[in-house]
């Protein structure tokens, strides 16, 4: 017995109602990724992981205070039940969702810790802000401004959605949610040192908890541009202790920061060490040679430098609080310490390449030995271990001790 034209004996036809379908060659899809494509996914990881640690900061401390507020209040008569209560019936359909996810973890194993096997640990920021909200007379006596608290959660909410759908974050976006994130854990009363937006340059997030893998560079920036849009030198040198300064000009100080502004710092009990190249040594010339400036138009520039900061020196009743050197040798590296003998200070540090000016080096910027970021407490780790920034403080003291006193 013979079959349909072009199909073999025994061979079973399609069943009525289905649908046929195409082979893989027939289809044509193009499943690899190219370099284009991975280099889109790494920045969209990137970015959706730094919003993460920040955007999982918040909701631990969302948490933590709600349960603070309200448990006292509904536990004694609700139990373990005392959020289902809370929620009330405006909030009665996401809290028996999050029971229900609740009891699936736990079938499952997917509590990991036991601390986590509470009905509030299952709940979503945003459940958490309806907490707040509805229960607000109870939170009111801990935090100042309601409204402020609930912008803010409410500018979180983008970033949150994009991170939770695996969505393109945009750097906008990004910068927003770290900015109202940091503002939110100030708000409730938890920005640790370091987080906080206080200071000249405060430790991101992400650094607190990979910030050792990096030794103490708190920063990369192509060139001076670039690092002065994040930290300008108001910002850097603004309410300094100490301030130590090596290089060839010093133009980030000089010309970025005005003698007004210098005389105000060193009257306030700012002690300030600057180190310039001898506008007269042969180390000036080989550098007009390498950058292709005309002879003597680099140590004019130096020694132009050099009197203004006498002139701003002048001025001050303890000029002795306000030294300037200079130095003969090649110089190797430009360094701006900040409150170097501190536990907050801080280094901007650029090598000198061959052909390129101070501008457009790339910039380090450094954290003092103090910060702390590492679990192991400083006191435990061996002074200077494993950082950039005491290396370099050590060269400019062996600097300083070779140079000589500008009259």
């Amino acid at each position: 017995m013979s079959g349909p034209p072009g199909r073999r004996l025994g061979e079973a036809g399609p069943q009525p109602g289905a649908v046929p379908l195409a082979r893989p060659m027939e289809i044509g899809a193009d499943v690899g990724w190219g370099e284009d494509d991975w280099a889109e996914v790494r920045t969209r990881a990137q970015r959706a992981g730094r919003a993460y640690v920040w955007l999982n900061l918040v909701e631990q401390r969302m948490r933590a205070v709600v349960a603070a507020v309200l448990r006292p209040i509904y536990e004694p008569v609700h139990g373990e039940e005392w959020v289902v209560a809370a929620a009330g019936p405006a909030g009665q359909e996401w809290v028996q969702r999050a029971v229900a996810v609740r009891e699936v973890s736990r079938r499952k194993g997917f509590l990991l810790d036991p601390a986590d096997d509470t009905l509030i640990s299952f709940l979503t920021l945003p459940q958490l802000r309806e907490l707040m909200v509805q229960h607000w007379p109870c939170f009111e006596p801990y935090f100042e401004d309601r409204r402020e608290v609930e912008l803010a959660l409410d500018e979180l909410e983008v970033a949150r959605s994009a991170v939770a759908r695996n969505r393109a974050l945009s750097e906008t976006v990004l910068a927003q949610a770290e900015r109202m994130c940091r503002r939110l854990l100030e708000l409730l009363g938890a920005a640790p040192e370091g987080v906080a937006a206080a200071g000249r340059l405060p430790v991101d997030a992400v650094e607190e908890l990979v910030g050792d893998r990096f030794a103490d560079v708190a920063g990369v920036h192509a060139d001076r541009v670039r690092l002065q849009r994040q930290l300008p030198a108001e910002d850097l040198f603004g309410g300094a202790r100490r301030l130590d300064a090596i290089g060839i000009g010093l133009n980030l100080l000089v010309q970025n920061y005005s003698g007004r502004r210098l005389v105000r710092l060193a009257e306030a009990g700012c002690r300030v060490r600057l180190l310039f190249l001898n506008p007269a040594s042969s180390a000036v010339k080989r550098r007009e040679r390498e950058l292709g400036l005309k002879k003597g138009e680099l140590a004019r520039s130096v020694e132009t430098n050099i009197l203004h900061m006498r002139r701003v020196r002048s001025r001050l009743r303890d000029q002795g609080a306000f030294e300037i050197h200079v130095f003969d040798e090649i110089p190797r590296f430009t360094a701006y310490m900040v409150d170097a003998d501190g536990p907050d200070g801080l280094a901007v540090v650029q090598s000198y390449l061959r052909g390129a000016r101070g501008m457009e080096t790339p910039v380090f910027v450094l954290r003092g030995p103090g910060r702390t970021v590492s679990p192991v407490p400083p006191a435990a780790r061996a002074e200077g271990e494993g950082g950039l920034f005491p290396a370099y403080r050590e060269e400019f003291e062996a600097f300083w001790a070779d140079s000589r006193p500008v009259s």
